[in-house]
């Protein structure tokens, strides 16, 4: 048997053995789970940070469910499926308004759905329809498109039920509209003409749901059936949106080898794998080529042709002596040429590149060890031991951070030129750098090391690994294989609150809405370290200068490195006193004793300086007005408030809403602890605040009960929780017969 043949055989019997050994292509990013529960997790979706692409593709999986629940990033929508093609199955909640058989109102509750999530999820208009039941039925569906608004509807009445189909929404007893394109926030009511009186035996209820139009039957049974039912499927459509990457500037960043961008609107895309390929087009080397040669059904090599799969396509080659020709069944003809194949291998040269190879092999293997033993070193100096055994005794942590090489940070910073520092203090310097795959970040390099700096720096990793939150600055990453350790953060655009409120030239520009904004968003990452948390975590430093600012201007909290986490049997710790003087909680600095309330007693000095624009500590005012907190406190007393207040939002807030912060402040600074309110209560008050100045038409509600459902915690007959935070909620009992709106778009 000649070379050549010996080569075709040898291919002959690999392939299909290839095919036999491969393994599944990866859906999702490496150690990243790839499930919660039934439901499968495809990059770039994930459920820990730095395994999804982004916060907005973050699934929550909540495993104390059997089996474990998904649900879409921070919020309480239930994710049932997600595809690459774009689509994310959910369930969403049924609006009802039923009564009894005197037709009185025994429950009216609506339903609503609040993508605000950048743009990256819409109401899939092709899947779904909207569907009003019931015989004595007015149904509504208002949404948002970005900014534009629209109310559709369904009227359905009928006086028995045998007018009723019982197989298809045909208009009597079921009638159904289609949704709006690009549909981001939609919320539905339901109400009654006759209160369901005649009608009460076979219809006591109007219904009002929008449903995946593939997996709704109709039929009369649901006028009564409905009533045990709260939640019916939903198809989201989802895409990535990024600034200044689109299909049409350049090509996607989350588009991978042997993948094209699929453009979804003017700022959308998706990514899709090229023809010949298959997987997901997300991960790198997550498109795989496509074996064609395994399914006759997926080659067209006929007769004697043999198939050679490709690189994204596949060729068919005939043996010695026939030429391939297409579109026969034959494939292959026999020809009167007569060809000469020769390989020849020269022993030589093949011996010269083994040698060379073992070579290389050698210097390169002695080089990585004397790198891995002085990583080693710096790993041991840096407290890598206690770091690893702080992480293990945490495991599940909320965030996955990488590890960086010191050539990578270096590249990044300029060799951390001194032009690149943003920002100094006793543990260091703060770098600016731009890594290779073009993020920008901020570089944290503490001083030369020692004992009482290993502590906080470990403390900071294993606090901001276990910490999942919008309005927290992401920890990306460490490296330990230095002098001194350094840690990653995403850069932050704009610096400090402390920078825009105490430069005269700043805060100028930072309007009482975003003031308020700042005020809630912080609020609302203590009111989630306290009890969001499996294991509650006390910040112990909040202050202007560790509040940061994004272009949109929300609220970033940094810096844990004195932070404490609190076991859950015990209300406060005996510490040694850490934080800073202004800020710092007086009960806490007389007894030793940190809890919540420390925070909550900092938090009030924040609302201070965003309502005042004045510094904390300052010797430049008269000496009994030099300490922000009494000076306040004192104004307050004199019912003088008027002169303490920033003069660039008095005349632009509401003073209604600058006397309730005011007065929520004097309760954050209660001498005694137990006399503040939670962070909890404050997040809530100041969430609901920044909704009346948002939409100023809600002050028209304020005598109706939708108000207490701004401005508190509730739960409904049924015993649904609300969260002003969240992104889906049902209310209870908030509907009059004529309809009434109150849009509740918060974050």
């Amino acid at each position: 048997m000649g070379i050549l043949e010996r080569f075709w055989l040898v291919i002959l019997i690999a392939a299909p053995l290839a095919a036999i050994v491969a393994e599944p292509a990866p859906i999702a990013k490496d150690d990243c789970p790839d499930r919660c529960g039934n439901v499968s997790i495809p990059y770039p979706f994930g459920t820990r940070e730095g395994c999804s692409y982004n916060e907005d593709f973050l699934i929550s999986c909540n495993d104390t469910s059997s089996p474990p629940l998904a649900f879409l990033a921070k919020s309480n929508i239930s994710v049932t499926n997600i595809t690459l093609e774009g689509r994310t199955h959910i369930t969403q909640f049924i609006a009802k308004d039923c009564y009894n058989a005197f037709g009185v109102r025994i429950n009216n509750n609506y339903a609503w759905l609040n993508l605000d999530l950048d743009g990256s999820y819409t109401i899939s208009e092709t899947r779904n329809k909207f569907v009003a039941i019931g015989c004595d039925t007015v149904a509504f569906a208002r949404g948002f498109q970005g900014n534009k608004t629209y109310t559709t509807g369904c009227i359905t009445q009928c006086s028995r039920t045998d007018y009723v189909a019982s197989d298809k929404c045909s208009g009597i007893g079921c009638c159904q509209t289609s949704i709006p394109t690009r549909t981001n926030y939609i919320e539905v009511a339901v109400t009654s003409y006759y209160s369901h009186t005649g009608v009460w035996n076979f219809s006591p209820c109007s219904y009002g749901f929008i449903v995946e139009e593939s997996k709704f039957n109709f039929s009369s049974n649901l006028l009564l059936d409905l009533r045990n039912v709260s939640r019916v499927p939903m198809v989201l459509d989802w895409s990535i949106r990024e600034k200044n990457h689109t299909c049409k500037t350049e090509k996607a960043n989350a588009c991978q080898r042997n993948s094209e961008c699929v453009p979804i609107d003017d700022d959308g895309y998706r990514c899709k794998c090229l023809k010949g390929f298959e997987g997901n087009p997300y991960l790198d080397g997550g498109c795989q080529d496509i074996d064609e040669c395994v399914d006759p059904n997926l080659n067209d090599c006929k007769g004697m042709a043999t198939c050679i799969n490709t690189e994204g396509s596949h060729t068919c080659l005939c043996p010695k002596g026939y030429d391939l020709v297409n579109g026969t069944e034959q494939g292959c003809v026999a020809n009167n040429r007569h060809n000469w194949n020769l390989i020849l291998v020269p022993a030589g040269i093949g011996g010269l590149a083994l040698l060379l190879v073992a070579g290389t092999w050698l210097f390169w293997g002695y080089n990585k060890w004397k790198l891995i033993k002085l990583k080693q070193k710096f790993f041991m100096q840096n407290g890598g031991l206690m770091l690893q055994q702080q992480l293990s005794n945490h495991e599940g942590s909320a965030q996955t951070a990488k590890i960086f090489t010191v050539e990578e940070l270096k590249k990044a910073t300029n060799n951390f030129d001194e032009s690149k520092i943003i920002g100094q203090g006793g543990y260091g310097a703060v770098y600016k750098g731009t890594l290779g795959d073009g993020r920008i970040v901020a570089i944290k390099k503490s001083h030369i090391i020692d004992q009482s700096q290993n502590g906080q720096f470990i403390n900071e990793v294993v606090i901001l690994l276990q910490i999942n939150h919008r309005n927290v600055v992401k920890l990306l990453g460490c490296c330990l294989e230095t002098e001194v350790p350094l840690l990653v953060y995403e850069f932050i655009t704009k610096g400090t609150l402390h920078h825009h409120i105490h430069n005269k030239n700043k805060a100028s520009s930072l309007t009482w809405e975003d003031r308020l904004k700042i005020a809630a968003e912080t609020a609302g990452v203590l009111s989630y370290l306290h009890f969001g948390t499996s294991t509650p975590i006390i910040h112990r430093d909040i202050k202007s200068t560790n509040i940061l600012l994004d272009d949109s201007y929300t609220a970033k909290v940094s810096y844990f490195g004195i932070s404490r986490l609190i076991p859950q049997d015990q209300a406060e710790l005996s510490t040694v006193v850490q934080g800073t003087i202004g800020y710092l909680d007086p009960e806490y600095l007389q007894t030793s004793q940190l809890s919540e309330k420390s925070d909550v007693y900092s938090f009030g000095v924040v609302l201070l300086e965003l309502l005042t624009g004045e510094k904390v500590f300052s010797i430049d005012r008269a000496e009994e007005e030099r300490n922000l907190s009494m000076y306040f406190l004192s104004a307050i007393k004199d019912n003088c408030l008027g002169k303490i207040l920033d003069g660039s939002i008095v005349n632009e807030a509401n003073i209604e809403h600058l006397n309730e912060v005011a007065n929520l402040a004097r309760r954050c600074l209660n001498v005694k602890g137990e006399e503040r309110p939670t962070m909890k209560e404050v997040a809530m008050e100041l969430e609901g605040l920044r909704m009346m100045t948002k939409h100023p038409w809600v002050n028209e509600l304020r005598d109706a009960e939708e108000v207490e459902y701004l401005l508190g915690e509730t739960s409904d007959k049924s015993g649904h929780d609300f969260d002003v935070s969240g992104s889906m909620s049902i209310v209870s009992n908030t509907f009059p017969n004529q309809v009434e709106f109150a849009i509740r778009k918060g974050r």
